[in-house]
């Protein structure tokens, strides 16, 4: 049995403020601080034996990592930074107050952007100082992927998909036990493409902040079982509400 672990980042400064984060590098706040150190304890006090590690350029989910790992006496093991576990590019969005967003152009249309699987914010300008082609990280990347002005949840998996089966594949055939830190929507997009949910489905799954999840897969790397770790029923659900709940007035 191969076993795959994803945390979504700690809460961020723009998650505090209701604010479209997506490409842009904001940091943790002190609660996510503490629930990044939360999920290195539940880790620490499972039965799992993680060996290799995944995350993304973004600092949010790198600190949270190197917390998870410090709190699990695991500093040493291996690190894989890839912007293809980025965040959603939201567009002309990032740094838009989520429930101003919904005042100005509608609920249904702000849904559309957040939740649904193919439907792109507006795309940022090519002169956008914003835009990752601006960005050092991004420079050496041969992919234009690499460097969007805009994505869809559809864009986001696209590009994690050719990481799922080139890298993670391997390092979970190797190591056995896998942790990927990484962000809501890079999130959705592995539980779409490993559960094969409908976009649909997909528009409902809303990803707490800093709760490892777990999914168990057999030899064909098909999942066989998943599950939250270490909240109740209650705390979990009120989570997810907080997330579902973002652009509500």
């Amino acid at each position: 049995m191969y076993k795959l672990v994803l945390i979504r980042h700690g809460q961020s400064e723009w998650n505090l403020s209701n604010r479209f984060t997506g490409w842009t590098d904001v940091d943790l706040t002190e609660a996510g601080v503490e629930e990044a150190k939360q999920a290195g304890r539940i880790l620490r006090d499972s039965d799992l034996d993680i060996r290799y590690t995944y995350t993304s350029f973004l600092k949010r989910a790198i600190k949270t990592l190197n917390y998870v790992l410090e709190e699990m006496d695991r500093m040493w093991l291996p690190v894989e930074k890839t912007w293809r576990l980025n965040e959603k590019h939201y567009g002309a969005l990032q740094g838009q107050n989520k429930k101003e967003a919904v005042e100005i152009f509608g609920e249904e249309q702000v849904t559309k952007w957040r939740r649904s699987y193919d439907v792109q914010p507006e795309p940022l300008s090519d002169d956008d100082p914003r835009h990752p082609k601006f960005d050092i990280r991004y420079q050496d990347v041969k992919f234009k992927a690499a460097r969007p002005a805009t994505e869809s949840l559809m864009d986001a998996t696209k590009r994690i998909i050719p990481l799922w089966n080139v890298s993670i594949v391997e390092s979970l055939r190797a190591y056995k036990q896998v942790l990927v830190v990484a962000h809501g929507n890079s999130i959705r997009g592995i539980i779409k493409f490993m559960k094969n949910m409908s976009n649909e489905e997909i528009v409902k799954l809303n990803i707490p902040t800093g709760v490892p999840f777990l999914m168990e897969l057999d030899d064909e790397m098909q999942v066989v079982s998943d599950r939250y770790l270490g909240l109740s029923e209650e705390d979990l659900k009120a989570k997810q509400d907080s997330v579902a709940n973002q652009t509500k007035i």
